[in-house]
Formats: C-alpha cells, structure tokens, sequence
C-alpha cells in the first residue's frame, strides 16, 4: 500500500535539515509501547449508518495507525485501502468467515493479499454446541489448510479463541488440543483477553504457556460484577466497558504479552458505546504502569 509523498511544505524544511515533531502514537506511554490499532468492527453501526469515509475520520480522530478489517462495507479492497491510507492509518490484519475458509482458502488467502494484511484469521469456529473432540479436530484440519494457503502468499494465518474451545479435555482444555493438533509455522493465534476472562481463565497463565503461539491481541475489558465461567462465547456486548474499569488485570496481562513479543494489540469494543470508550481505552494504555 502506497502513502502520498510529503508535502511540498513538510519537504523543504527537511531539506533544510529541521525534523517535525513527531505526534504522540494514541495509546502509546512511557510503559505500553504498543503498537496498538483499532477493530473496525467496533464501529459496524456507525460504518452501516454514517458510511465509511465519516466513520474512518472518527478512526483517525482516535489517533489510531493500525487496523484490523472485519469488512469493508461494500466499498471495494482498492478503495477501502486508498480511504484507509488517506488518513494514515494501515491495514495489517482481518477476519473471514469459518465457511470461506474451510470452502476457499486459496481464493481468501488471494484477498488478503490484495488487502496487504501480515495476518489474516477466523474469529469464531463454526461448531455445534457444545464443542467436543471430533468437531475439534475437524477444524483443526481446515485451520492448518488455511495457513498454508496464506503462506504461500507470505501471510500468517491466526485463530481468535472465543471461549468455547475451553471445554475440558484430557488433563487441559479443547484449546490446547488445537494448539497441538495445529502446525506451529501455519497458525497463530489471536487472544481476546475479554474471552479468556468470561470463561473463567487466566490470560498471563495462557501467553506464558504458549510464547511462540500468541502474535495479536484483542484488548477488552469485562464490566466488574458479571459472572465468568461461561463457555458460552457469548456475553451482552455491553459488558464491554473501558479498558482499565472492569475486572482484567492490564499490568500483568501486557507485561506477560510484552515478554513473550506479541505483534499487535487492537482494541475492540463491542458496545454501543464504542466511540465514546475507545479514546479513554487509548489514555488509559497511554499511562498503565508495568
């Protein structure tokens, strides 16, 4: 993806050798170093409402560089990519369909590379419930198909755990089974610390037993007073509060996701309330300690 030249104006002061000021990277303080986009799903209503290239400026508003596609609202990849680019920010990773990946993953593998994605991945599995241990396996085959696909195209495939693969197994839980039954070079995964904490577990524990596994995460906070130990994948999207005001421990959760090098870390907010949480979801990453 291609970024207009310097202006004129911008050009001749650093032929002069005087260097701008760099702005400050939203969400980015003196312990979170991010780099740490936005979800654009987290904004879906207002995408559908106001159209893309309003809803985009709200997203250069926040100050944010990075995002994370779900879609592009009818609007053609090429043309998603100009807007997207015209207020700098940059496309790295994006979500399809179980359906399409399990069908057509060379086809998708194809798309993401027009969209000039680093990931590309499936947030949700499609299963019956509850998930057992042949549905499980299945997917892991289709899972492993997509990688490669994605490989060939210099693209990592990743799988975004939604709470249900935690369904016990053996000594551990169906989500390690898909870590072992799963080529550690074709897919990575994608935490969303909101859907580690509703089911009842410890997302420090899980990015410390799988360091070379964890590349993105999804930041989302759980509104304090509700109940964990679902495995449900579900919860009202307004238990979405802003990040720093619910029940996750942000210090230990980065610190652990910063040893182990995670890539990206994207906000997401389900809410209806999305944009007025995110700019406080960005301050507060811009001054947790750890």
């Amino acid at each position: 993806m291609k970024f207009h030249l310097l202006p004129a104006l911008l050009f001749s002061a650093l032929a002069l050798g005087f260097a701008p000021a760099r702005a400050a990277e939203a969400g980015i303080g003196a312990s979170f170093k991010g780099p740490v986009g936005l979800q654009l799903y987290s904004l879906r209503a207002q995408f559908t409402a106001g159209g893309v290239p309003k809803t985009l400026d709200t997203v250069q508003g926040f100050g944010v560089k990075y995002a994370e596609l779900a879609s592009t609202y009818n609007v053609p990849p090429d043309q998603f990519l100009k807007l997207l680019a015209d207020r700098g920010i940059k496309a790295v990773s994006a979500h399809f369909p179980y359906k399409r990946w399990k069908e057509e993953p060379e086809k998708v593998a194809a798309e993401a590379k027009v969209l000039g994605l680093e990931f590309a991945g499936c947030a949700w599995a499609d299963h019956k419930a509850p998930l057992d241990e042949p549905q499980l396996r299945e997917i892991a085959v289709v899972f492993n198909k997509a990688g490669a696909a994605l490989a060939k195209q210099g693209i990592q495939f990743f799988y975004h755990p939604h709470g249900f693969e935690f369904q016990p197994h053996g000594k551990g839980t169906l989500l390690d089974l898909l870590m072992k039954e799963t080529d550690p070079k074709l897919v990575a995964f994608q935490m969303d610390v909101l859907w580690v904490v509703f089911p009842g577990h410890d997302p420090v524990k899980l990015l410390n037993q799988y360091p070379d596994r964890w590349k993105l995460i999804h930041l989302k906070d759980l509104k304090k007073g509700v109940a964990t130990g679902s495995l449900a994948g579900k919860t009202d999207v307004a238990n979405n509060v802003v990040l720093g005001t619910g029940q996750m421990n942000w210090p230990a959760i980065l610190a652990a996701a910063k040893k182990i090098g995670v890539k990206y870390y994207f906000i997401e907010d389900e809410s209806p309330t999305a944009p007025e949480q995110i700019p406080q979801s960005l301050k507060y990453l811009s001054t947790v300690k750890f």
